[in-house]
């Protein structure tokens, strides 16, 4: 017992300052809402460190392989990788959906207008800035992970070392500040959920509550199912046991911020103490945490089954499914990846489909309903897929998780 409330024991007082943060808005109500600074702070705590942390640990990552045919082996199993459990993630929902019809009542639609928005240009915009200065955003992280990836090749192809050794120990500093931070985690997620769930709590009910019900649950099993076989393959019973040992700080950071980006320090921390080589970690998690949206994938097939009830559609055919999950997998490994890559993927549903533009406020608002579950798998998802990648680099033997 002493041996387990070690392990765990920071991260139940992660969860357990969510708990008490969701009775306090739930008692509180709209007066909650005073709590949001101290949730804000820790967010914006986690914000800053993003750009720096992904820069130097990427950078130094790289510039620390003495070989780069590894890299580019490690980038093949990171993609094959993310478009394989994205596929699968969609899949599931697909199935569960066939049998559960997700409308349970009537839906009062509301006429909005869509704006244009060019495929191509988002595309550039998310592969590259035009300025320097722009790379220093949250904003920007894809253009910021292939700078970063270009950098640690030219510092690997220096013959001196200072600049490498440099970018290792600032990297390590990285680490050391997000250790920090998280000595703050329970105060500003008790905060943040209290808020949330005393501005929002009443209006997560209606005419949506079937769906969210389907999504949750799914989103549960999904997660005890899927990720412990992913644990288990990478490394057998000790992948499940490192797995379940360090994913709670993540899954709690997910749950309360909703967003990949903000837990991604809280993902590299439970990588490093699960002893994923650096090499993998530094790279696989940035990407994911930007491409690699197993959560998301799911909530697209959800969209997509809802609107086709609401529009009283035949879901049905198999070059319908297949269209679904092609929709899904792009919603979750190249859409995710774009500046405002979710209105292009629900453009995408939308015309493919032929839906009128009614069909907008209906995706947004499941979209916002099934968040924090999808953010949560989105995150947990990044560390299995790692985990994964790991053990195709190394090898069963040669993997040290």
């Amino acid at each position: 017992m002493k041996r387990f409330f070690k392990s765990y024991r920071f991260a139940l007082i992660l969860l357990l300052s969510m708990v008490f943060g969701s009775v306090l808005g739930l008692i509180l109500k709209d007066k909650a809402i005073i709590l949001k600074p101290f949730g804000d702070i820790f967010i914006n705590m986690l914000y800053t460190i993003v750009v720096p942390l992904v820069f130097f640990t990427i950078s130094s990552s790289i510039a620390s392989m003495t070989n780069l045919k590894r890299l580019g082996k490690i980038l093949r199993y990171v993609f094959l990788t993310f478009i394989t459990t994205s596929a699968i993630a969609a899949i599931i929902m697909l199935i569960v959906l066939k049998f559960i019809n997700p409308l349970n009542t009537s839906i009062v639609l509301e006429a909005t207008t869509a704006n244009t928005v060019s495929v191509a240009d988002q595309i550039v915009a998310a592969l590259t800035v035009t300025d320097f200065n722009n790379l220093l955003s949250k904003s920007h992280m894809l253009p910021l992970i292939i700078f970063s990836i270009m950098f640690g090749i030219g510092v690997s192809l220096l013959k001196e070392n200072r600049v490498r050794d440099s970018l290792v120990s600032i990297s390590k500093v990285m680490l050391k500040i997000i250790n920090i931070i998280m000595y703050y985690a329970p105060i500003g997620l008790c905060a943040y959920f209290a808020s949330l769930i005393g501005e929002f709590g009443p209006n997560l009910l209606g005419n949506y509550a079937k769906s969210m019900v389907i999504f949750y649950i799914l989103s549960v099993v999904y997660f005890i199912v899927f990720y412990t076989l992913y644990a288990y393959i990478s490394s057998g019973r000790k992948g499940v046991k490192l797995f379940y040992r360090h994913i709670l700080e993540p899954l709690a950071t997910s749950l309360s911020t909703q967003s990949s980006l903000a837990s991604l320090p809280t993902n590299i921390k439970a990588a490093h103490d699960m002893d994923i080589p650096n090499d993998v970690k530094d790279v696989a998690l940035p990407l994911g945490a930007t491409m690699h949206m197993e959560g998301s994938s799911c909530g697209a097939i959800l969209k997509i089954v809802f609107l086709f009830a609401v529009f009283n559609k035949p879901f049905v055919g198999m070059n319908t499914y297949l269209i679904a999950i092609a929709i899904a997998v792009l919603s979750a490994v190249v859409m995710s990846g774009i500046p405002g890559g979710g209105l292009i993927g629900e453009m995408l549903i939308v015309s493919i489909y032929g839906f009128p533009l009614e069909a907008f406020p209906i995706i947004a608002t499941i979209g916002w309903l099934i968040d924090p579950p999808a953010t949560a798998l989105n995150v947990c998802g990044d560390v299995t897929s790692c985990m994964l990648v790991s053990r195709f680099i190394e090898g069963h033997k040669k993997n040290k998780i």
